[in-house]
């Protein structure tokens, strides 16, 4: 039997117990996984990406190199995702026990795409850089397949330094390929002593992710936006005895004098499902909240019930009090905001589950909104942040993007850190503005190249009056989207299979 090109430097790996391979496989993913928020340390992410494809170079087989895959991103997602327990202790009497569930089911669904990977990379070449394509498509299909679900992206460790800005080319997959580039070099030098060429690679690639980002601060437009953040965390959120004060709350931020008389803000931005009535009940409260505005317009979240259908709802609130604009969310989240296959559910007799994971209803789609002098605004509400091609998908370029959060159900550890996070990736992906205002935080203003220019904590109720950037000119990504880094891998990967095929063809001559 010819032995697997390569797979003698990685003997010792090879002569490890078939457990004790996996056992490392899944550490290795969960040091990986500190390279996300709130620890923030992104050389762990490509030195475990580096292990992960030294232990695939070690497999004789493509099904042995599809479960080291699976348990390296079982590891990596049960830590980088472990904020999901948190939406299962607002009434944890009910729900709490749901939580380990949530964890494991979702870690074990999204490594089945790495898994995919590890074994089509063995299908395509024995060498290892058909792993970083068939890894890098992976990430693609994830973002994509089932609705999507691109949280804990690899490129979202690179959110804080110069590696950020190949959004604005590529995208996050052209973040993730150039990662996995550094960690795969990585890999080629293990067990001696890296070459000069290699070296070079890993040491600039693994500086730009510590390394402060040099750019220009952005030109300012020269309008305010105040954001509000009134901190009503979720299990107290709809207490009726307390849900007055949280309004009350936000009506006393809106009203607040600014600190100077140039800081005067032009629009005010309230969190997702800011007020707790329905929209089109809630007549008194919003000639209130156009008083509070002094003249100008309240951006807010509510509920709000058309055609038998409820939906998660934006509302632009004049001075009057009447809405002057409305746009519903149409990326609802799976088992939060609806049930997929929620008429299968139903005949097989799980209508309670179906009404426990919601009934929204989704909008029509992106769309616009016209703030004047401002100029216009792609409105994301909460979960739409996270998809780079949903805000790729906009009628037209906005001059800034506006996410309303209620980042309440992550918690107060990663969940919203890693939220802002995708949110400043959206920025310098679209080369805009993007303001946001989330219940609990993280509130901010941040810059095109995905600086926060001002922000509020965590846990911590008031409002920011922040300046508005000018957007910068439309990106690569922004015009072309993910297209040019999907032909790249669809590409090198058929030029990877005929090599392939030639080389086995050359063996059996």
């Amino acid at each position: 039997m010819t032995a697997t090109p390569g797979r003698s430097e990685f003997a010792g790996l090879a002569k490890l117990p078939w457990s004790a391979q996996i056992l490392l496989s899944g550490f290795l993913g969960v040091i990986g996984a500190f390279g996300q928020a709130p620890y923030d340390q992104p050389a762990a992410l490509v030195i475990a990406l580096a292990g992960a494809f030294c232990l695939w170079r070690a497999q004789a087989d493509r099904r042995a190199a599809a479960v080291v895959g699976l348990a390296f991103g079982c590891g990596y997602f049960a830590l980088a995702l472990i904020w999901i327990v948190e939406p299962f202790q607002v009434d944890a009497a009910r729900h709490g026990w749901m939580a380990p569930f949530a964890v494991g089911l979702l870690s074990l669904g999204l490594a089945l795409f790495w898994a995919l990977a590890f074994w089509a990379a063995r299908f395509v070449s024995h060498a290892t850089f058909g792993l970083v394509l068939t890894w890098t498509a992976a990430e693609i299909a994830r973002a994509y397949v089932f609705t999507g679900f691109p949280w804990a992206s690899p490129a979202q460790v690179a959110i804080n330094g110069p590696l950020s800005q190949l959004l604005a080319w590529g995208g996050p997959h052209a973040a993730t390929f150039a990662l996995l580039l550094s960690a795969w070099v990585l890999s080629l030098s293990a067990g001696r002593i890296l070459k000069a060429g290699q070296a070079l690679v890993f040491v600039a690639v693994l500086s730009s992710l510590y390394a402060p980002l040099m750019r220009p601060m952005a030109e300012l437009s020269g309008n305010w936006v105040r954001l509000i953040q009134p901190n009503a965390e979720q299990h107290l959120k709809w207490q009726p005895d307390l849900a007055e004060v949280f309004f009350q709350r936000q009506l006393a931020l809106t009203a607040a004098p600014a600190q100077t008389a140039d800081q005067v803000p032009d629009l005010i931005v309230w969190p997702e499902t800011a007020i707790p009535w329905r929209l089109e009940t809630a007549g008194p409260a919003l000639v209130e909240i156009g008083r509070a505005g002094n003249g100008v317009s309240v951006v807010l979240g509510a509920l709000r019930a058309e055609g038998g259908t409820l939906r998660n709802a934006l509302a632009v609130i004049g001075p009057e009090g009447a809405p002057q604009a409305i746009y519903d969310k149409h990326h609802l989240v799976p088992f939060g905001e609806y049930m997929p296959f929620a008429g299968l559910a139903n005949r097989l007799g799980l209508s309670a589950l179906v009404a426990q994971a919601g009934i929204f209803s989704s909008g029509p789609g992106p769309e616009l909104l016209d703030f004047g002098p401002l100029g216009t605004a792609l409105p994301l509400i909460c979960y739409e942040a996270v998809f780079a091609h949903g805000v790729n998908a906009a009628p037209a370029r906005p001059d800034f993007l506006l996410q309303i959060t209620n980042d309440a159900w992550f918690g107060q550890y990663a969940g919203p850190q890693q939220h802002l996070a995708q949110a400043r990736m959206r920025a310098i992906e679209q080369g805009l503005p993007l303001m946001r205002a989330a219940n609990t935080g993280i509130s901010a203003m941040i810059d095109p190249a995905g600086r926060i220019i001002s922000s509020l904590p965590l846990g911590q109720a008031g409002f920011i009056d922040a300046p508005l950037p000018r957007p910068d000119p439309a990106t690569l990504y922004s015009r072309f989207g993910d297209v040019p880094m999907s032909v790249f891998l669809l590409v090198s990967l058929v030029l990877l299979c005929l090599r392939q095929t030639t080389v086995r063809w050359s063996y059996s001559d």
